[in-house]
């Protein structure tokens, strides 16, 4: 069964049927890997720190560590407190930042203009006025840039270590899984075969990403609903035969003796307890796809009583068998008679954890690279029911091969253990850090709040992370490597793209230019469509210019686009499109912001072209009915100040509009809900209308056929200059589209420091150089593009 996750997720309406649906399909997506967490904790705790004695001290310590750390991180911290932190129902890092970027300037991203704040999606569209203190901490932020840019390195330093995880948490798990082989193998067999099996399976799992999770997803719910039940059986089991007052163990005395006791080596092991919560932050990623009372109920109801009642078995086992043969293991305290049925269950669910942490890596790279913050590369969308299933080619294949190379490099659950842990709390920790500031900018508490919230929890997840720490050298440096790596390559690539975008708007030409060109200066207008594409939302970007001095013709009809990221997960249809004239009607000149959310789907290059024509043949409609009625709002300053009222300085969202009157092209008819009308300044100093009729009409949608014969009908009468003006649209249309392209080359200014000469001429140009190409991921195909060599002097 495929489940539209995106339109089913949490309203009052919903059913009870529906959110149980929600909270079954939930237990493979969500809980894939925080369920298969038993297979490796108390080995890794028990790996060399401390050993268990004839007193049960340290087997109850560990498991009074592990009863109240799921207690206090997933289900008080998650379920209760971050679920609630969504961006209009969106979880994860960037939906974090995405609130506070809404709500105090800090964003140091192109695309923070107040002209998006007309989109339905924000749902703060005017926030309240904060109170005295939560005022002051956002005064403090708007005020220091160094503390946009420490925040920034903290989102992207969450990031890196999601991907982090998803590297290590395939490796772990099928290790594990697996590990349980050596009960009926010599300790040389053991050595010789899991590692092949174990890379064998690993390379089966990523060699079929590129199906999607919706192919083989509808099994991976049953498996982990499987596997919960074996565990929580199993569990039973053990506390029933072997220690039934093993519940003793979850008072946190038992916690305060194993300190006691253990001393360093006791801190160091909780290295190992905190992998107990090792997926946890999958439930506040994956909010999107299911509903804040399906995770919860899953979570609380089933998850939550499973871990415990496995976590509390292994310890009844393990409080009986001081001595057994083999090392601390799930394993061991499994009956023989259901051992290998245990093992298969095991790996599948190993299997369906790695896939739902790969999964999430390839959406956190999609949301990066959305937003300006990782190199581009191509995006496959696996599903067209289900949204947010892709698969990234390169991502996976580099995954593949460094998750293969952990497992052969370090062997045992130790090490892998030790990185899993460190990757673990780092993402934990910038959550939150990121949802104390939440609670201040967003839901308007006192700062003092937010402040036992970072100390009571930050306490906690600082104290599991400087037990990772510690253990450096035996493995935690692969995450903090990786992580340094990456956080270079976004930093790196988020920097120079920024200041490409500030060279953009220093540069761009004066629409005076523009309208000068003409027949006098040689310059020939050829038919068809000209896209030129621009990071700018108003002026003529220098890349335009450039073509013009090189090539000096155009084409007849011109359409600059910018395509921008807004910070917002999901922008609809019908506001995705931002359309307004350069210059007067004559020119035929255009301009169109189209605005996706950091999770939405962008169109490929056929349906984008056949949509911008249909928004373009309204828009025209649109602003002849409203010339009338419209007086010229443009700055003096702003270059074009003809009497026109169709000017640049007005746009206007084009999704549905009203059209009055007998339009002279087909139209299919649906009722069409109100929309709004809003005023807003844009950063570039140009004055934007965003118009929509404030009434119930009937939505046109355009076909784009003008019937020439429609002279004879009166009710079909249009204005001439309309009628030519749609007759130059299609007959462009007719002629073929170009689109016009910078192919940028960017190098430092002279007396640049070394290390930004490193970072641009070397580590951005590399970057790009190898990395797809705009025209790549825009699908413009090779004879319809137009490049314009460009060399940015940073």
């Amino acid at each position: 069964m495929d489940l539209d996750y995106g339109k089913c997720w949490g309203t009052s309406k919903d059913s009870w049927k529906t959110t149980l649906l929600l909270a079954y399909q939930s237990l493979g997506v969500v809980y894939g890997d925080l369920s298969i967490s038993p297979l490796y904790v108390y080995k890794s705790t028990f790996a060399d720190d401390i050993h268990h004695s004839e007193t049960n001290e340290e087997i109850f310590g560990v498991l009074s560590f592990v009863f109240w750390t799921l207690t206090l991180v997933p289900l008080f911290k998650y379920v209760f407190i971050v679920l609630r932190a969504d961006d209009n129902g969106e979880g994860g890092t960037f939906a974090l930042y995405s609130l506070i970027c809404r709500h105090a300037k800090v964003s140091l991203l192109p695309n923070r203009q107040v002209a998006d704040e007309a989109l339905s999606t924000y749902k703060f569209e005017r926030p309240p006025e904060p109170k005295n203190n939560s005022s002051r901490v956002k005064l403090v932020l708007d005020k220091h840039k160094s503390l946009h840019t420490a925040l920034l390195i903290l989102v992207l330093l969450g990031t890196c270590m999601v991907i982090g995880d998803g590297l290590l948490t395939p490796a772990i798990s099928v290790f594990s899984a697996v590990s349980g082989l050596e009960l009926s193998m010599s300790k040389d067999q053991h050595q010789y075969a899991v590692i092949p099996i174990t890379c064998f399976i690993l390379v089966c799992l990523f060699a079929l990403q590129h199906f999607g999770t919706h192919r083989v997803g509808f099994c991976f719910a049953p498996v982990v609903l499987t596997w919960l039940i074996c565990i929580s059986a199993l569990g039973l089991y053990n506390i029933i035969h072997w220690n039934p007052h093993v519940y003793q163990a979850l008072s946190p005395y038992y916690m305060l003796r194993f300190l006691k006791k253990t001393r360093k080596g006791g801190w160091m092991s909780l290295g190992g307890i905190l992998l107990c919560i090792t997926g946890s932050e999958a439930m506040f990623a994956d909010l999107g796809h299911f509903s804040y009372t399906a995770i919860q109920m899953a979570f609380t109801f089933l998850v939550y009583p499973a871990l415990i009642l496995a976590y509390m078995g292994q310890a009844a086992y393990l409080s009986k068998h001081h001595h057994t043969i083999h090392d601390i293991d799930f394993y061991v305290s499994v009956p023989e008679s259901v051992r290998w049925p245990v093992l298969a269950i095991a790996i599948l669910a190993s299997v369906v954890g790695s896939q739902a942490i790969i999964s999430g890596t390839f959406s956190i790279i999609n949301q990066s690279q959305s937003l300006g913050c990782f190199p581009r590369v191509k995006v496959v969308h696996t599903s067209d029911k289900i949204h947010g299933q892709i698969y990234i080619p390169e991502i996976n294949w580099m995954l593949m091969i460094l998750c293969i190379a952990v497992t052969v490099g370090f062997r045992d659950t130790k090490h892998m253990g030790n990185a899993s842990g460190l990757a673990v709390m780092a993402v934990m920790l910038v959550t939150t850090c990121l949802t104390s500031l939440v609670i201040i900018l967003c839901w308007q508490k006192p700062p003092i709040v937010a402040f036992i919230f970072l100390l009571f929890f930050g306490s906690i997840e600082l104290l599991y992370f400087s037990a990772s720490l510690v253990k450096f050298r035996e493995g935690a440096w692969l995450p903090i490597l990786l992580a340094l790596f990456l956080v270079s390559i976004m930093f790196v690539w988020h920097y120079a793209t920024i200041k490409k975008y500030e060279y953009d708007l220093q540069n761009k030409v004066s629409l005076e230019w523009l309208l000068a060109l003409g027949p006098s200066l040689g310059i020939a207008r050829v038919p068809g469509i000209g896209i030129v594409f621009s990071d700018l939302t108003s002026g003529i970007p220098a890349n335009f210019s450039r073509f013009v001095t090189n090539l000096p013709a155009f084409h007849r009809l011109l359409v600059f686009v910018c395509i921008k990221s807004v910070p917002v997960p999901f922008v609809p249809p019908d506001e995705r499109y931002l359309v307004g004239r350069v210059g007067p009607a004559a020119h035929r000149s255009y301009r169109c912001i189209v605005r996706y959310g950091y999770r939405d789907v962008h169109q490929d290059v056929d349906s984008f072209e056949s949509e911008l024509i249909s928004r373009l043949a309204d828009f025209i409609r649109y602003d002849w009915d409203k010339e009338h009625g419209i007086t010229d709002i443009c700055n003096e300053d702003d270059g074009y100040r003809s009497g026109a009222s169709s000017s640049e300085c007005r746009l206007a969202v084009i999704g549905t509009v009203a059209i009055s009157g007998g339009p002279p092209f087909e139209t299919e008819e649906t009722v069409q809900p109100a929309s709004v009308s809003v005023g807003f300044p844009t950063v570039d100093s140009v004055t934007d209308i965003v118009e929509m009729e404030p009434l119930d009409v009937v939505e046109r949608r355009v076909r784009f056929a003008i019937d020439t014969d429609s002279e004879a009908d009166p009710r079909s009468e249009m204005d001439a200059q309309l009628r030519e003006e749609l007759h130059d649209l299609q007959a462009a249309q007719l002629a073929g589209t170009a689109f016009i392209l910078g192919n940028s080359h960017v190098k430092a200014k002279q007396g640049s420091s070394l290390l930004k000469r490193l970072a641009i001429n070397f580590g951005y140009n590399f970057l790009r150089r190898n990395c797809r190409g705009p025209d790549v991921v825009l699908k413009v195909p090779p004879a319809s593009l137009l490049e314009v060599g460009m060399v940015y002097v940073l």
